[in-house]
């Protein structure tokens, strides 16, 4: 059994927020593979499925961003998981936006949602960092975090989220690179041939000789002309 967790803040105040994609990617992942509607446990929402004869629970942590651990820990007693059949989908300002990459245990780097998880389970779980960019200050983050994405990334932040639900079978089986190839092919899907015959090549081809329907004698005699 996996237990994949989105980190978010509830309520429709934040759900367009950048803090919130964690949210975003077990709600895409939900949606795309036919798991159970949404119920209340463990301080949260949770959304089971398989994948296979993997068994796997969608957590939406409800007690705030800062209290997430709270939430998780009681997911892991009750189900008797360990931090490593633990991922957890978090919004990160140290990458660009569109990057994702994935990384087991290690430091939380301030995020608050990750910093209670490390608090509650230890830090020996993967986590999946999605990047939203950085404000430019470290005194911009809080505000940068807690506001909506722009118009203007909403495309890639779609593509993001369809890869994820695209590679999801195969980080939950621990193939990583495979799972990070299909969010590549996402956002930056292979360029098709777009090149064309010239239109004129045809006109600027010579003509074919016509073909010699002449016998044999005829070609003989015509020598002599």
């Amino acid at each position: 059994m996996k237990l994949i967790v989105g980190l978010g803040n509830p309520g429709p105040k934040y759900a367009g927020n950048r803090h919130n994609i964690g949210f975003m990617a077990v709600d895409r992942i939900a949606a795309d593979h036919g798991f159970s509607a949404w119920r209340g446990k463990f301080q949260g929402s949770v959304s089971e499925g398989r994948f296979g004869s993997e068994k796997v629970i969608l957590l939406k942590p409800e007690t705030f961003m800062n209290k997430s651990g709270q939430s998780v820990g009681e997911a892991m007693r009750f189900h008797k998981l360990e931090p490593a059949d633990v991922f957890v989908f978090h919004d990160e300002i140290d990458l660009a936006p569109a990057k994702v990459r994935v990384k087991t245990g290690g430091g939380h780097a301030g995020h608050n949602g990750l910093r209670s998880i490390h608090a509650h389970i230890g830090a020996d779980y993967d986590r999946v960092r999605l990047g939203v960019g950085h404000p430019g200050h470290k005194d911009a983050v809080p505000g940068y975090v807690l506001r909506d994405f722009a118009k203007a990334d909403q495309a890639w932040l779609d593509d993001v989220l369809r890869g994820i639900s695209d590679g999801i079978e195969r980080l939950v089986v621990g193939d990583t690179g495979r799972f990070l190839n299909a969010v590549a092919l996402r956002i930056a899907p292979p360029r098709s041939s777009t090149s064309k015959p010239k239109a004129d090549a045809a006109a600027k081809a010579p003509e074919p000789e016509p073909a010699d329907t002449r016998t044999a004698m005829q070609k003989l005699l015509d020598r002599f002309k």
